[in-house]
């Protein structure tokens, strides 16, 4: 981190790349969660009173928005100091000005405090197939973890989940998961198939099983004629209205997990 005093010699455009930079790294103090070297270490200022000097600095920003100064200032004003909250207004509204809008995994996280031990439902799986955008795959990891998949298979096709794009999307689920890379064939013979597709059975309609294996098919192409065969279990659909009536496929995931959950949950499994 800078001090202050040098802060403000730089020039302009530096200025703000410097001070997002600083505000990312008092946010990751806070949260406990600095990486070697880039805790905070001024013993003259304590991190607070640094905290609002910087965002002081940023006030001053001729590029600033009347909505996010009035923000800053109220922050400041504040009793008692919400120190976190500051740095992440100030840093996103410098991101603003700077035209550069963080990704999700470019965003200050703090880690799962809870049980470091999985908790998920025996049997629920998923197979993806064909999925091309390491975004995408990351996300459908995501959301597998946290709806509670035992289990995610991927197609031979699928990009790699240990693609680092891929794996900056999953935060973190994708090592704590794990996968199994397989064919359609290599999928376990006696668990229920079903897919989520275009023409099946409204999600409001379907019976799901207590233990099966969703395949979700391609962004581009939907699931294979193959994976519809495999699918002795059946198709299930998402109602949807508008001119497009179409969802992102980790989207269309999320939904269908949530109903599936739902569906075991009022069945007590």
């Amino acid at each position: 981190m800078i001090a202050p005093e040098r802060l403000y010699q730089l020039k302009e455009g530096q200025k703000r790349r410097k001070l997002a930079l600083t505000f990312g790294e008092l946010e990751r103090d806070i949260l406990g969660i600095a990486e070697k070297g880039t805790a905070y270490n001024f013993k003259s200022m304590p991190r607070e009173e640094y905290t609002k000097a910087v965002a002081g600095i940023v006030l001053k920003d001729p590029g600033l928005s009347s909505h996010s100064a009035a923000e800053i200032k109220s922050l400041l004003a504040s009793s008692p100091f919400d120190e976190l909250r500051t740095c992440n207004v100030a840093r996103n509204a410098l991101l603003e000005i700077l035209g550069t809008f963080p990704a999700e995994w470019d965003l200050v996280i703090a880690p799962h405090s809870g049980t470091t031990k999985r908790d998920f439902y025996p049997g629920v799986c998923v197979f993806a197939e064909d999925i091309r955008s390491p975004f995408n795959l990351g996300s459908i990891f995501r959301t597998a973890e946290a709806m509670g998949c035992e289990k995610v298979y991927v197609s031979p096709g699928c990009t790699s989940p240990e693609q680092s794009k891929a794996v900056r999307s999953g935060m973190g689920c994708i090592e704590t998961m794990g996968f199994t890379r397989c064919s359609l064939d290599e999928l376990p013979d006696d668990m229920p198939v079903f897919t989520l597709e275009t023409g099946g059975t409204p999600l409001g309609e379907f019976i799901f099983p207590r233990k099966g294996i969703v395949i979700i098919g391609s962004e581009e192409l939907g699931v294979s004629p193959e994976g519809l065969r495999r699918a002795s279990y059946g198709h299930v659909s998402i109602p949807m209205k508008g001119l497009k009536a179409s969802l992102n496929v980790g989207v269309a995931f999320g939904i269908l997990m949530q109903a599936w959950i739902n569906f075991l949950q009022t069945a007590g499994a």
